[in-house]
């Protein structure tokens, strides 16, 4: 028996090592897990920067496609008031052909186009100027963004590294509170077993005593039936004594008969414990002289006294001892 309660024991700290080690396991695990979780959030949080990025890029290229269209339509418009200019000049040429020309045309013409290709260059300086101020803006904003990206990515892992640590005391917490519980559980189970076995001694002994309550009545009983039938048998006791003293009165005073009867009669003092049953004989003695003419022979009674003597335990009789006692009662026969 020391020996399996040895290899218990011994099984019972390797099950509960074997526990301790899967729990460790099972944090490390989880927080592998919640690292991958981490990592993975971090690259859909990259993948949502990525196409944020690269949205803000297509938008920048359709700005850049727009400028470079609105430049398109200005130079256009340009052109067109260019050929609308030329053409009215050229109007206006044709309408002064008849007139003495003071001034020549093509170097007006020539100077008109300088000062309209001075003006375009101007405008597309201008352009390009406030193309190069959008582009540097945008790029401030992206690069303050980005860094305001970093920042805040940086807090959001600081944040999950705490969330990590603190579901890790939790779960440290919670492992604790249920290996607590199971201990409360088995000392309760331990002191519930206590007090049912201390309940099933309390009920044999509640047995026993009412056994024993039992086995006292029943004693009482048989005493006061022993005690009911002792007193019948001092009743009947005093009763052959009162008749023994009525035929002592009776006999003659003769000392023959008085010394026979001293002789043949012994007086018996009997007493019952359970019960007597009295067995009575007459026989005519031998060898008794008559004492006086007006009597007959004596005559003497057998008396038998039987005593019981019973021992009980329990309600139950262990031994039983009889004694019979006898006694002759001598009285004087009439003639």
């Amino acid at each position: 028996i020391l020996c399996t309660k040895a290899e218990n024991s011994r099984l019972v700290s390797q099950i509960d090592n074997t526990k301790l080690a899967a729990d460790d396991l099972r944090a490390k695990y989880e927080a592998e897990v919640s690292l991958r979780q981490l990592v993975e959030a971090d690259a859909n949080g990259l993948k949502q920067i990525l196409n944020a990025l690269t949205l803000g890029k297509a938008d920048l290229e359709a700005q850049v496609q727009s400028l470079k269209e609105e430049l398109c339509c200005l130079k256009n418009n340009h052109k067109e008031e260019i050929n609308s200019l030329q053409c009215q000049l050229g109007d206006r040429l044709h309408i002064e052909v008849t007139a003495v020309s003071s001034v020549d045309l093509n170097q007006v013409l020539q100077e008109i186009r300088c000062q309209y290709e001075s003006i375009m260059e101007t405008n597309r300086k201008d352009v390009e100027q406030w193309f190069n101020m959008q582009m540097e803006e945008l790029n401030q904003q992206v690069v303050t963004s980005s860094q305001q990206q970093q920042g805040c990515q940086k807090e959001i892992v600081e944040l999950r590294r705490t969330m990590n640590t603190l579901e890790v005391e939790l779960q440290a917490q919670h492992r604790m509170r249920d290996s607590q519980e199971c201990f409360l559980v088995e000392i309760e189970a331990h002191y519930t077993a206590l007090l049912t076995q201390i309940q099933g001694l309390i009920d044999n002994l509640e047995a026993q005593l009412a056994e024993i309550r039992c086995a006292l009545e029943r004693q009482n009983q048989e005493h006061e039936s022993l005690l009911d039938i002792k007193s019948r048998l001092e009743c009947e006791i005093a009763t052959y004594r009162s008749l023994l003293e009525s035929l002592d009165g009776r006999l003659p005073c003769n000392l023959c008969a008085t010394k026979c009867e001293l002789s043949t009669c012994t007086p018996c003092k009997a007493r019952a414990m359970e019960c007597a049953a009295p067995v009575c004989t007459a026989s005519a003695p031998h060898g008794v002289r008559k004492p006086c003419r007006a009597y007959g022979p004596l005559s003497r009674i057998l008396v038998k006294i039987c005593t019981i003597t019973k021992e009980i335990k329990d309600g139950k009789v262990i031994s039983s001892h009889e004694h019979v006692q006898p006694c002759y009662i001598t009285r004087p026969a009439k003639v």
